[in-house]
Parts: structure tokens; sequence; C-alpha cells
């Protein structure tokens, strides 16, 4: 339920009094002075006020009254009303036939405020309640009450969307920038901000997004991001929150052993990812040995995930190395001398590319 506080209170104050020539108090739902241009009078309470919530009706205080009630002063008292319910009086003090003018325009202008503010709080809070829905539909679980409620707040459940994982820089400050662009450019979206730095963005399936220029986009806005993983498009609320989890194994894979990509797409790293993620698997370990062997050599590691890169083709792995195509055969023996696997074999160039999505640079 919405409540006059202080600071709306004394705001509706100073606004009247920028252009009134008479005193202005705003009583609560109690009768008690909380906004006042007599600062002495704050949080005393006014029998004016009193008067006009017993009754729902406006009240008028002549001098002659006035004389007769103790502390009271003459002027107009009005209910301020929001939805239909009185939720404070207004008083302008003075003679009533010299106020009242001045009184329902006022009350207009009072509960104008009223409106503004209540909407502000519940646009708050409807998006601090999304925000944490969305944790828990993306990040938690999705209990039935839950899919429920983000129906009922407009938030669409049941669209299929596409999970977008952005990194941005240590220590920046525009998450929240950010994300209300994306929401504002792309229709029915997502956006959660978790953790230091991280943005999940869910879109609504649609048209192609180019995202390679949407990064640039970034960039220009001043928004500039570290890294962006995505997952192809997701049909239901399930298969959403799996994607998340693998987007987030996207980054976290990328910092370890791609560290120069900033745009990564699950779909060119699913084998390496699942990989990443079973490292530290008794089977996975053993797999991963070998490549171990060649990790204090980093001109044979390069060699071989160059070899991984270009499919095997000798002269085009030679040239991106900048090297001889002998001087590429020679290190692709010692390879095979200190790891015991033949880069020409298939299983055990397969054991080699595994282990090397397992072990970090």
């Amino acid at each position: 339920m919405f409540a006059l506080d202080h600071a709306l209170a004394q705001d509706i104050v100073d606004r009247a009094m920028a252009i009134l020539p008479c005193n202005v108090n705003v009583m609560d739902y109690l009768g008690i002075i909380i906004g006042s241009g007599e600062a002495e009078r704050l949080y005393t309470r006014h029998e004016g006020a009193q008067l006009v919530l017993a009754n729902s009706r406006v009240v008028e205080i002549d001098s002659h009254t006035a004389r007769q009630l103790d502390g009271v002063r003459p002027g107009v008292n009005l209910p301020l009303m929001l939805d239909q319910k009185l939720i404070g009086v207004l008083g302008i003090t003075g003679e009533p036939d010299d106020v009242r003018v001045y009184a329902e325009l006022v009350k207009m202008t009072a509960e104008m405020l009223m409106e503004h503010r209540r909407q502000q709080a519940d646009q708050q809070w409807r998006h601090q309640r999304s925000e944490d829905l969305l944790s828990r539909l993306l990040l938690g679980d999705s209990a039935a009450h839950l899919v429920a409620e983000a129906e009922q707040l407009g938030l669409q459940p049941q669209l299929p969307r596409q999970a977008v994982l952005l990194e941005l820089p240590e220590g920046a400050s525009y998450a929240a920038a950010l994300s209300a662009w994306l929401m504002g450019r792309y229709a029915n979206s997502w956006c959660l901000p978790c953790e230091p730095g991280l943005i999940y963005w869910c879109r609504a399936v649609g048209k192609d997004r180019d995202d390679a220029l949407l990064l640039a986009l970034f960039d220009e806005q001043g928004w500039p991001v570290q890294r962006m993983a995505t997952v192809e498009p997701s049909a239901d609320l399930a298969s959403l929150r799996a994607a998340c989890t693998a987007a987030r194994d996207l980054l976290d894979y990328a910092s370890h052993l791609r560290p120069t990509l900033k745009l990564l797409r699950l779909a060119s790293h699913r084998v390496a990812l699942l990989f990443w993620r079973n490292r530290h698997d008794w089977l996975a370990e053993g797999i991963a040995e070998p490549i171990k062997r060649l990790h204090d050599n980093t001109q044979l590691l390069d060699t071989l995930r160059a070899w991984f890169d270009y499919s095997g083709e000798s002269q085009a792995c030679a040239d991106a190395l900048g090297i001889h195509r002998n001087s590429l055969r020679y290190r692709l023996e010692k390879i095979t001398e200190l790891t015991g696997c033949d880069p020409y074999r298939t299983e055990d160039l397969l054991r080699l590319y595994l282990g090397a999505q397992m072990v970090a640079r």
C-alpha cells in the first residue's frame, strides 16, 4: 500500500510555496504534519487534518473558529486521494476566502505527484521482482508458481529465446545502462546482471543478429564488452537454463584457452567445451596426460594448436607459424617423441586435441 512519507510531503510543500504567498502543510493518514513550510510544526498533530480524516471532506477554518480551538490556525484542509482512498491531508494556511482558489490547484498537483511516485515505486518493485524471478528461473529452479508469476508480470516465459552472456571489463559500471539499452532495442529481451561484470541476455528468437556488428556498436556507445558467448536458440525454459550454464562455461573455457577470442559461439566449441567441463574427471585426466608433457614448451604447444586449427594442412600450418614445412615436420616429430602421440595418426591426434581442450595455457 502506498503511504505518504516526509520526502514526498516536503516536495509537495516546497513546490507549492514557491508560487504561493502562504504556508502549506501536508499531513499523513494519522493527521501528523510530515511536510511544512514551518519546520517547527513538523511531526505535530494537526486538528484540522483529523477532522478531514474523520469525515472524508474538506474542512475550512476561519479566524473566528480558529480562536476557539487550541493551536489551530485559519485555513483550508483538503483530503488527498489516491485510487479513491484517503491517504493524507493538504492544508493551506490563511482565510478560506483568500486561499480556497489555490487549495484545489495544489491538491490536484499533490495528487499528481503522489500518482507519479506510486508509479515509480511500482516500476521499481516490478523491476526488482523480475530480476529475482529471472535469477531463479535461469540459474536456479523453474517451479510452476515461479513460471506463473513470470507470466503475470508479462515476462512471457513461453517464448523461444537465445542465451547470450556478456563479460564486461573489470570495474565496468555500465551494466545497468547496457541492460536497459538491450531491453529497449530488442523486444521481449531478458537481461540479468549476475556476478561482477556478467550480463545474461536472453533475447526472443526472431530476426538474425550480426553479433560482430553488435560488439562494435557497444564500443561506439562507450560500453566495451570483453567477451560475448552465444548459444543456439532454446525452445523452452529448461533448455534455456542449460544454455545459460553452457554460456558461462564457454566464457570460462575461453579465458583459459582462447583469451584472444572476443566472440564465442557454442556451435564452434561444443566438443572442446564438453571436455573442458569434465577436465577433472579421472578418465579425462588420463586423456590429457600426454599434452601436459608439453606444458613448458610454448613453441611446441603453439605448433600443435596451429596443426589443429588448419586440420593438418602442412603448408597452411607452416605459413601461419611463419616457418618452413621441414621445420614444421621436425616440430611434429619432437611432439611425438615427448608425448608418445603421433599427430599424423587419427587416434593420437584426437587424444592430443582433446587434451589441449582440458589443459589451461
